[in-house]
């Protein structure tokens, strides 16, 4: 698997409507065809496209996606809604463009969504334990007086740093405007001077 290829993919797949999904313009992007170009083909081809593959953001959602994703800013004057494809979608859009770049692309965006799913799967899980333990340890605390409470709250910081671990952190937002290269913790080298 081309790893490069996936971590490129990745970051394009957003949550929307509670199903991760990517916007047509990223999707054309990665199959190599103009985004009025794949929107037409799947016009023509509207029946290889349930509500489940693919549907048309509304207004609120759009102005979310554009001011998440720095690279859809395009989007914002756009007139007509964007298109989101699921997983299906991906494919299906790729069977119907049927260019070699599509299909090959194809087979990434499937492997980026399952990468995504499984490790949704295993953040689930890992919280599932946590509570497990968590529930486990205050059936003990109360069952055994001579549990200390200092114990208890170090062993809840433990469980809360855990649940901090799994969560995904934002990215860091880069700051407006110019930032001096003293700020960015760049040193600047002195040039040397010419002899006269």
């Amino acid at each position: 698997m081309n790893t490069v290829t996936v971590h490129r993919i990745e970051p394009r797949i957003q949550l929307v409507r509670g199903v991760k999904v990517i916007i047509d313009a990223d999707l054309a992007e990665l199959y190599g065809v103009p985004t009025k170009a794949l929107n037409q083909a799947v016009k023509r081809n509207a029946s290889r496209f349930p509500t489940d593959f693919l549907f048309q953001l509304t207004s609120a959602e759009k102005n979310e996606v554009v001011t998440n994703c720095d690279h859809l800013a395009k989007l914002k004057f756009s007139r007509t809604p964007p298109y989101a494809f699921t997983e299906h979608g991906a494919i299906q859009a790729a069977n119907v463009l049927a260019s070699v770049q599509a299909v090959e692309m194809g087979i990434y965006v499937v492997r980026a969504f399952v990468k995504l799913r499984e490790a949704a799967i295993e953040h689930r899980d890992l919280s599932r334990r946590l509570d497990v333990l968590e529930e486990k340890t205050e059936a003990l605390a109360m069952d055994h007086e001579s549990f200390s409470r200092n114990t208890r709250v170090q062993l809840r910081q433990l469980l809360d740093a855990l649940r901090e671990l799994t969560t995904h952190p934002d990215p860091p937002k880069r700051p407006i405007g110019f930032v001096p290269p003293e700020d960015k913790g760049e040193t600047k080298t002195p040039k040397a001077r010419r002899k006269p």
